[in-house]
């Protein structure tokens, strides 16, 4: 379907976006939205990588097992930007007034 889309059809998309969102607002939209896919894509990964981990055969006895260390884990953010990294699987506070 998107193929099938002519140049002037592809403008007149941009142009009515432009018309919604106006144009200081489009570079926040887009940063917002290239933070959220760097997110996704770091998060798809830890994944991968936890679940090739619980795949991967051991040798260990019971006996020498021990739990495993519970760390907080942290979303990284972009490059610079300290303000949006939180901790995942921790409750925030919330302040009621």
């Amino acid at each position: 379907m998107i193929g099938n889309l002519k140049p002037l059809e592809i403008v007149l998309i941009i142009a009515v976006i432009l018309l919604l969102f106006g144009a200081k607002k489009l570079p926040d939209m887009a940063r917002s939205l290239g933070k959220s896919a760097r997110i996704l894509k770091s998060e798809a990964k830890a994944m991968k990588k936890d679940d090739a981990d619980a795949a991967a055969p051991t040798t260990e006895t019971v006996a020498d097992t021990a739990p495993p260390a519970t760390s907080a884990r942290t979303i990284q953010a972009a490059p610079g930007d300290v303000t949006s990294s939180r901790p995942v699987g921790e409750a925030k506070p919330t302040t009621q007034s």
